[in-house]
């Protein structure tokens, strides 16, 4: 059985991670670390969980106990804890932060998106999970960069969960501001722009197209819904844009290429990516939906770690959307 730890365990993805855990046929948590909530029960705080576990949160840090070490803190303080709580070689690492995304010469995180990376992490000690806005808007992409295929300016629009923003209240995330409302943040400068880019002119250097994202706050608890206008050669056929993309992710775990419209039903509570295409004369529209918490988050971090320790790397994330 892989042994895992948790630092930063209070939060939703780390509540999503448990409950992945908690049923995962290959894995077993030893520990969750979270001082603020030392000694009480995990469903003190992750109160889905009742009925499932009775373990406790530890303030303590029994880290050669483990075989993998999943960070769910906040941006920024991945690197801080790290810093200050040195973990022994063996041990891996998958963070859920974004302070090791971008590769740099000062670290060996490898950018753990599966599509594009498997076989990389399959190799790695240290993994960085992508973000979930990250995550939706490259897996609509990634196809046309393998190709060459992006050479103008991209426009992308982009509706998150509540869930997204995290546990700690704001204004905009309380239900009397959230319900019935929508607004946009951060438009033409959010976080994951980097990692896009980086990931695109890795399968097509000299990618310098502008990204032109416009995040929205949805009304709804989760799920990422995304479209992408992308300029193409109106010459180019839609079946063969089609052709690339099958193409592209017929390999792939859990996304897929679907002929039909896409909703957000059809992926919430699973781990599963969903991608469809439309082309208009020289314009190609991309829509592509994920489950923030899973496939943009907790969903995905075990599936990197399916992938680290060689097992199935369906395993844990059998998971099945809604029907309502």
């Amino acid at each position: 059985m892989i042994k895992v730890g948790i630092i930063g365990g209070a939060g939703y993805t780390a509540g999503e991670l448990i409950r992945l855990l908690l049923h995962h046929p290959e894995a077993e948590i030893a520990f969750v670390h979270s001082t603020s909530n030392a000694k009480n029960l995990l469903t003190d705080v992750h109160e889905g969980l009742l009925g499932e576990t009775d373990m406790r949160f530890t303030d303590r840090l029994p880290l050669k106990s483990v075989d993998v070490l999943f960070l769910c803190m906040g941006h920024g303080k991945s690197a801080e804890f790290l810093a200050e709580h040195p973990v022994p070689q063996n041990v891996r690492i998958i963070d859920l932060a974004q302070d090791f995304r971008i590769a740099s010469p000062e670290h060996d995180y490898v950018y753990g998106l599966p599509e594009l990376n498997r076989e990389e992490i399959r190799a790695a000690r240290h993994v960085a999970n992508p973000g979930c806005f990250a995550t939706a808007i490259q897996l609509g992409l990634l196809p046309l960069a393998a190709n060459w295929l992006l050479h103008e300016d991209i426009a992308v629009n982009a509706i998150t969960g509540s869930t997204g923003a995290g546990v700690k209240p704001a204004a905009t995330t309380h239900f009397s501001w959230r319900m019935g409302n929508m607004s946009i943040y951060k438009p033409f400068r959010h976080q994951h722009l980097a990692e896009i880019r980086q990931s695109l002119a890795r399968l097509q250097p000299g990618f310098e197209s502008s990204v032109d994202f416009i995040p929205y706050r949805g009304d709804f608890a989760r799920g990422i819904f995304c479209t992408e206008v992308v300029r193409l050669d109106p010459a180019l056929p839609e079946e063969d844009i089609v052709k690339m993309y099958r193409q592209f992710y017929e390999s792939a775990a859990f996304t897929h290429y679907v002929d039909r419209d896409l909703d957000l039903k059809q992926v919430v509570n699973t781990n599963k990516a969903l991608v469809h295409v439309q082309k208009f004369e020289n314009k190609l529209l991309i829509t592509s939906v994920i489950d923030n918490l899973l496939k943009g988050a907790s969903g995905q971090a075990v599936q990197n770690m399916n992938l680290m320790f060689g097992i199935d790397e369906h395993a844990g994330l059998n998971l099945k959307p809604s029907a309502f």
